[in-house]
């Protein structure tokens, strides 16, 4: 590489891939989105390595499943004990500080006290306690100084990452992280200019279906009565075009002052989104036991770099965010030490050659974790074991994704596909012997700390 590129990593909080245009929602308006396939790559299997916020946020900046660096469910971070939830982890921003990058987090951060400086960034403006309502008195922490914002938080945002990218140091390169939250719940409060757009279109492309009540309990279910699921679907649209909008200011701003040719760009989210799908609402806490549905695990993945990602294509390989650590390692040309990469035992491997549109060896396999359960998934099955305290409680589950795309009819025990289960089981069980900590095994889940009072595994079914 000539000159050492730009990274701007934009992930939207609860965003599924199947709520914008590259992705086949016709009804959504996402330009920057469409844009970003359009100039860049768009991965079509893209998925979070587990589908709930903060454990999927701390693969992404470490490069480690929840079985390794330990943040097994999201982080209570009002009234709850303080811990250090990263300590002994080495973040993506501190590597690129390393290879000379000046850093910077604008957004949700939330793999630790919001108010207690993230590691690796040079910059950084978070939450004080909470990351809602979307508008009015906004509270934040800037370089851990207080600071107010009356209005809605998104746009406010986006003017602290123009205002980084603008007063940063022109002689270095930069890693700016920005991360929205509109998509997540609740579902109110976005502009009217927007939501009333979607609301005086109406929404047909969201059928309603219903829970499947023997695979566990639904703990969020979506609303049924039309005007209720309209609203909510209205509200969840504007955010994803709220987002967009941002994008779209940030992708501006660096082309105007001729920076976006030397950036690589990436849209993405930390996991997926049920607005209706299964019946549900949220992610892969919807349901106890925790879901794996598609819903909640595939995310956007959307890339670009001008003239070094072949323009318009699409990949299938299944990649994840630990992948995506290593790739943009790989983009910055930071080469870890060999013994600092064995001692971390990194899952992921880059996929900045099949950016590139060169050949590289994949595998066929995704796997998932979320507290005590486990899944791998192929082009074709999805196996999901649950462990103690929900083993034999609940059922395991396998699907056909090629004859049940829905995921409705659980084939565990069906004779016809022994095989393929015992097939799946071997591969779950070497990738997490070869990759957990057995101390933060999903299988040991009730000895490890509690992120929070509701986690899936802790609580009990109501009467």
């Amino acid at each position: 590489m000539a000159e050492t590129p730009n990274i701007l990593v934009v992930m939207a909080d609860d965003h599924g891939q199947w709520a914008s245009n590259p992705y086949g929602n016709r009804e959504i308006r996402t330009p920057a989105m469409d844009y970003l396939a359009r100039r860049g790559v768009r991965m079509a299997n893209a998925f979070t390595p587990t589908p709930v916020c903060s454990p999927a946020r701390a693969s992404f900046f470490t490069g480690r499943r929840p079985s390794q660096h330990g943040i097994q469910d999201y982080l209570m971070e009002i009234d709850w004990p303080e811990k250090d939830w990263l300590a002994g982890e080495t973040t993506l921003p501190q590597l690129l500080q390393g290879a000379g990058y000046q850093t910077a987090l604008v957004g949700k951060w939330h793999c630790g006290r919001s108010w207690l400086t993230p590691p690796g960034f040079d910059y950084w403006i978070s939450y004080q306690a909470n990351q809602r309502p979307q508008r009015g008195l906004q509270r934040f922490v800037e370089n851990g100084v207080p600071v107010t914002h009356e209005g809605f938080q998104t746009p406010f945002l986006t003017g602290k990452a123009l205002r980084f990218l603008r007063e940063r140091d022109l002689n270095r390169p930069f890693y700016l992280f920005v991360g929205y939250v509109d998509t997540h719940a609740p579902f109110a409060d976005h502009p009217d200019r927007l939501v009333s757009a979607y609301r005086q279109a109406g929404i047909t492309d969201m059928p309603m279906e219903e829970v499947d009540t023997t695979r566990g309990w639904a703990r969020f279910v979506a609303p049924r009565e039309p005007q209720q699921r309209l609203e909510q679907l209205a509200q969840y649209y504007a955010a994803v075009t709220m987002i967009d909008e941002q994008l779209g200011a940030l992708l501006d701003d660096l082309e105007g002052r001729g920076e976006l040719a030397n950036t690589v760009v990436v849209y993405t989210a930390d996991h997926g989104h049920m607005n209706g799908q299964h019946g549900l609402s949220t992610k892969g806490n919807a349901t106890v036991p925790q879901n794996f549905y598609e819903e909640s695990i595939r995310i956007p993945a959307l890339l670009a770099w001008p003239g070094h990602f072949p323009a318009g294509q699409v990949r299938e390989e299944p990649v994840d965010h630990l992948d995506l650590f290593q790739t943009l390692l790989d983009v910055a040309g930071c080469r870890l030490d060999p013994g600092f990469r064995a001692e971390r035992r990194y899952p992921g491997q880059s996929y900045l050659p099949l950016l590139e549109g060169r050949p590289k060896a994949w595998r066929s396999e995704q796997f998932g974790e979320y507290g005590n359960a486990r899944m791998v998934r192929t082009e074709r099955y999805k196996l999901v074991r649950h462990y103690a305290p929900h083993a034999g409680v609940y059922p395991d589950e396998l699907y056909d994704l090629a004859t049940d795309p829905r995921e409705t009819r659980n084939r565990i025990a069906d004779p016809a596909l022994a095989d393929v289960v015992r097939t799946l089981d071997a591969r779950l069980e070497e990738h997490f012997a070869r990759y957990e900590q057995p101390e933060r095994s999903a299988k040991n889940i009730l000895g490890q700390p509690a992120c929070n009072r509701v986690e899936p595994w802790r609580i009990e079914r109501p009467a």
